[in-house]
């Protein structure tokens, strides 16, 4: 790896300041990083939607977009590691190289790997750095040490972030509704999750969810980028080797001027006496090189003489030497606290008649230990063998066709007991009275609330369009002209929809009070 040739300044960062590092870089390579982002995924998501609209199936769709996450990633780590040594690849060459880098070092993120929380941090050692499983393992195992818990922290947090995005664009739909059908259009919006959810919900949640992934994925991966930068450049000190190379290449620029220098250095300096008699007599010389004598003789100069007398210590060069302590990354002192018992505890002399209690304990934590372990892998064993007895009966639900069971004591009430009647009887309160009595609540509420909004036409003169809700009944009753009338059909609404929704239906007096009043009110024979 050149990292003379790395486009970012580096240097001792925070696990913080490498996640920003991180951002910055897919910020900077922004074009490179979406443009094949988008048109690798979006084709894959109609692909896996119009498979799950075949199935009937809409969930699996996103939780395949959701599990192949760490391939798409692999299009940010290739562009910014590239890019961060002043080498951006195009988008085409982006696309093509999907096709056959980093496959090798990405299955275990598609396996047993998905859901590690420090992805971002790990995947860059196996996507970048190659090597044979043990190499990949120690650096892994090095790498992630001092970053681990940081990764984790910034896979929770991103998470979020696609969380509270999906959720936001969820309420931006209800922001163009008016305020006055706001809750019918909740109540609609919650009836519609369930068993009976329309296609296009299920298509516009997982169109939510792409697009959530794909404007936060690669910020995700260029933080997990930085992280592994960052510990690269802690562990193998790439900053100084970096100012090193910076300074080799200054020196080389001045070396001819530093060697003529010294040159003339050598030459205006006086000859030293005793290396001259050294030069007279070479056996000398020779045998006081071979035996390394240290002594000097007293006519030999002193360094004193030679180099001048020696400096002095000056408070400039203290407090230098002061603020230099003072710096964080040289002089730094830590404070460690531990406890430590007031009154250390005195070895006991051994006795003979003493019980060997610390045997006998701690061979009973390893058998309870191991009976503990047993009942585990029982209990583990136990739910497997229900999960496999039972398969018949939640398999179904599973694959969305499932049914609910012929006999029990619920027995499911048929949609067409809600349904209203398209025409009205000439004795609207015997027929009423006669379904209530034969056990047919709902058939009775039904009757009287179609009947009611024949009544609400004729009396506020309107037309209500085929299909109205309840709410939409409500806002039109304030048309009439009596308020006793408004008042008594709002009672009628309240009541049908507890019937209908809730399934709180009136007691036999509530409901003949009821028949007695649309009787007064609005004239209809008993």
């Amino acid at each position: 790896m050149r990292i003379d040739q790395l486009d970012v300044v580096l240097r001792a960062r925070s696990q913080w300041e490498a996640m920003e590092l991180g951002t910055a870089l897919v910020r900077r390579h922004a074009r490179a990083i979406w443009v094949p982002w988008v048109l690798l995924t979006l084709p894959l998501f109609a692909l896996l939607n119009g498979a799950g609209w075949w199935l009937d199936n809409y969930w699996l769709p996103a939780l395949l977009m959701w599990w192949l996450k760490p391939a798409f990633e692999r299009i940010p780590l290739y562009v910014i590691s590239r890019g961060a040594f002043g080498a951006e690849p195009a988008p085409a060459a982006t696309l093509r190289a999907q096709w056959h880098w980093g496959w090798r070092g990405l299955l275990p993120y598609l396996g047993w790997r998905r859901l590690s929380p420090a992805r971002a941090l790990l995947m860059p050692v196996d996507l970048l750095e190659g090597g044979d499983a043990r190499q990949r393992r120690a650096r892994r195992r090095v790498l992630g040490g001092a970053a681990y818990g940081h990764a984790s922290l910034l896979t929770l947090v991103f998470w979020h972030f696609e969380a509270m995005l999906q959720l936001a664009g969820i309420a931006l739909v209800f922001l163009f509704v008016p305020l006055d059908a706001l809750p019918e259009s909740l109540r609609i919006a919650v009836s519609l999750i369930g068993s009976d959810t329309p296609a296009w919900v299920w298509l516009g949640l997982n169109l939510l969810a792409w697009a959530a992934l794909t404007l936060i994925g690669p910020f995700y991966s260029g933080a997990g980028f930085g992280l592994y930068l960052n510990r690269r450049t802690q562990l193998e000190a790439w900053d100084v080797e970096i100012a090193f190379r910076r300074l080799r290449q200054r020196l080389q620029g001045g070396a001819p001027l530093l060697a003529l220098a010294l040159l003339l250095l050598a030459g205006l300096l006086p000859p030293v006496p005793g290396r001259a008699q050294n030069a007279a007599n070479p056996q000398t010389a020779a045998d006081d090189n071979r035996k390394g004598a240290t002594l000097r003789a007293p006519g030999d100069p002193t360094p004193a003489a030679i180099f001048g007398p020696a400096p002095v210590d000056t408070a400039g060069f203290r407090q230098a030497a002061a603020r230099a302590y003072e710096d964080p990354q040289l002089g730094a002192s830590h404070t460690l606290c531990h406890w430590e018992r007031r009154e250390p505890a005195t070895a006991r002399p051994p006795k003979d008649w003493d019980f060997p209690a610390d045997g006998i304990l701690r061979g009973i934590g390893d058998l309870l230990a191991l009976l503990s372990r047993g009942a585990l892998w029982i209990v583990v064993g136990a739910l497997l063998l229900a999960l496999l007895l039972t398969m018949r009966r939640w398999l179904p639900w599973l694959r969305g066709g499932g049914r609910l069971p012929r006999h029990g004591a619920a027995t499911p009430v048929a949609h067409t007991a809600l349904q209203l009647p398209e025409v009205l009887p000439p004795d609207i309160l015997a027929s009423a009275r006669r379904l209530w009595q034969e056990g047919r609540p709902r058939h009775a509420l039904a009757l009287l609330y179609r009947a009611s909004l024949d009544e609400l036409s004729r009396r506020a003169g309107i037309v209500l369009p085929p299909g109205s809700t309840e709410a939409q009944c409500l806002r039109a009753s304030r048309r009439m002209p009596e308020e006793a009338d408004r008042r008594l059909f709002a009672r009628m609404v309240r009541t049908w929809q507890y019937a209908a929704y809730a399934g709180r239906l009136p007691a036999d007096a509530d409901f003949q009070a009821l028949l007695d009043d649309l009787q007064r009110h609005y004239g209809w024979p008993a």
